[in-house]
């Protein structure tokens, strides 16, 4: 073990004693309940004996697979207390993609929201060889009732056994590039992300926090800033416009996180124009790419409150772009994914890791104290990503000359078209300015002329029928000819993955069906 006289503190233990701090306040709310700092700490105690009596090995990997709740939450803090590593499945992963980080990550640990996912936790239990325990929070016919067993145990103390090289998380990536990878983080790794978005993110003060999207991603690291905050952590299950928009009225909700898509879903939103959204002093909107028109929009009727996260599973934040730079006046900054942040030294470089000249096309490389470990078990994409001293983000982008990153495209989504290089998000940032595209995503497909043809696939706005030789047109003004789609298709949804992105690996295989070879 090394010295941990310099190490941050661990989350876990952060945690604790942020709920220490505001015993009385109310620390999460969902409808139907809620649950005090104090509550929580309990709650949190209580678990963590359970896990305890377990006697599994430090870094033995706990799974969970739940909704939103505030006792999965507790029972992660649980776990980590215990000397336990979490991975979190994506709940609304695949069963196959669920059984391979399972037996990829070897838990032995499978906890399961039995509301939510009963069934599937069942299909899972049964099917994954490696797991030894199954806890359930609410009854089920398989696994334990961690809820009713905590009843059995009675009152016990929450104290932090784990130090800073045990391993902490587990993430896995969202394989749109391929089969998802698990970035570990020790406590080491994993100490400052909290601190760092609360120095470079517009948190409010006693936060009334909203948490739509999963918090086992990226929702879910805003859950103890709120908290440090003093704030109260506001649960729902899931995506509903309706109830999203009524919880923001009537709990005053003034920080909340969405994905691109569920602000379209809102904009559109008849509700909306009726609903007193006043309360907002922060959205955060992330994941990925967010039509510049669709913002000006959001301004204009919810207010000057969005502010950009960029980051990634490796390494999260990376950079922020704040609610003073979403001005419509200079909307070349609204294609930003912002400035680095404070605890991350960020640079641009080109395929030699030397830094790109100002305005240059390069790679966003990264040093923080909150990079990865390591790839689980990868020691050759380890190497790959980590060469160098700089995390390899697989992000090609340009700096301006103050800093702002303008990312270009995922280094993997670049098409090769008559001998140009294209980047995707060129083109599709130019034509999610066009009135008529609700949404649209460029990808390569297979060209004997060009090698691959840009290709535009759109989704058009309500009751809009956008004409593809204008779409063609704008790109070829704006871009040049090579940038200019060499088709376009209307669709009227885009293939997503579960943390709300775009999933091109999908939509180009449709296009490459019955080829050998899939470029780009």
């Amino acid at each position: 073990m090394s010295d941990p006289l310099n190490a941050f503190p661990t989350v876990c233990g952060q945690t604790l004693r942020t709920l220490a701090r505001y015993p009385s306040r109310t620390a999460f709310a969902w409808p139907g309940g809620s649950l005090t700092y104090q509550g929580a700490t309990d709650l949190i105690g209580r678990m963590q004996n359970v896990f305890i009596g377990l006697g599994l090995p430090p870094g033995t990997r706990a799974a969970f697979l739940t909704a939103n709740r505030a006792d999965s939450w507790c029972a992660g803090v649980a776990a980590q207390l215990s000397r336990l590593a979490l991975t979190w499945l994506h709940p609304l992963g695949s069963l196959q993609d669920q059984l391979f980080q399972l037996e990829d990550s070897e838990a032995q640990v499978l906890v399961i929201d039995a509301v939510a996912f009963g069934d599937r936790g069942g299909e899972l239990a049964a099917r994954a060889a490696g797991v030894k325990t199954v806890f359930t929070l609410g009854p089920t016919d398989y696994g334990i009732d961690l809820l009713q067993r905590l009843e059995q145990a009675g009152h016990a103390t929450a104290r932090s056994l784990a130090g800073p090289d045990d391993l902490a998380t587990l993430n896995y990536t969202g394989g749109t590039t391929g089969k998802s990878k698990g970035a570990l983080r020790t406590h080491r790794e994993y100490g400052g992300f909290a601190t760092a978005i609360l120095a470079d993110f517009e948190i409010p003060d006693a936060a009334r926090y909203l948490t739509v999207a999963p918090i086992s991603h990226v929702a879910g690291t805003k859950v103890l800033p709120t908290l440090m905050r003093g704030g109260t952590v506001h649960m729902l299950k899931g995506f509903d416009p309706e109830a999203v928009l009524q919880t923001i009225q009537r709990e005053r909700i003034n920080f909340t996180l969405f994905v691109p898509t569920m602000i379209y879903v809102l904009l559109d939103h008849p509700a909306l124009a009726n609903t007193d959204l006043s309360s907002l002093e922060l959205v955060l909107y992330g994941a990925s790419a967010m039509s510049p028109s669709r913002l000006v929009e959001g301004i204009e009727r919810i207010g000057p409150v969005f502010s950009q996260l960029y980051g990634q599973t490796e390494c999260y934040p990376v950079s922020v772009l704040r609610k003073a730079d979403h001005d419509p006046k200079r909307p070349e900054l609204l294609l930003s994914c912002g400035f680095p942040i404070a605890a991350c030294e960020v640079k641009i470089l080109d395929d030699n890791d030397q830094e790109v000249e100002t305005g240059a096309a390069g790679e966003i490389c990264v040093r923080a104290p909150h990079v990865m470990r390591e790839y689980w078990k990868r020691p050759d994409i380890t190497a790959e990503t980590l060469k160098n001293g700089w995390l390899h983000t697989g992000d090609i982008a340009r700096k301006d000359e103050r800093g702002y990153m303008f990312i270009l495209d995922r280094k993997k989504d670049m098409i090769v078209s008559g001998g140009f290089n294209i980047f995707p998000r060129e083109v599709e940032d130019v034509l999610s300015q066009h009135a008529d595209v609700a949404m649209v995503a460029v990808v390569g497909v297979p060209d004997d002329k060009w090698g691959e043809a840009v290709t535009a696939v759109v989704v058009a706005r309500e009751g809009a029928q956008p004409n593809p030789d204008e779409l063609i047109n704008l790109v070829k003004a704006r871009k040049g000819p090579a940038h200019a789609p060499k088709q376009v298709k209307f669709v009227n949804e885009l293939p997503m993955t579960g943390v709300g992105k775009v999933d091109k690996k999908v939509l180009r295989a449709s296009f490459w069906a019955g080829r050998d070879r899939m470029v780009g």
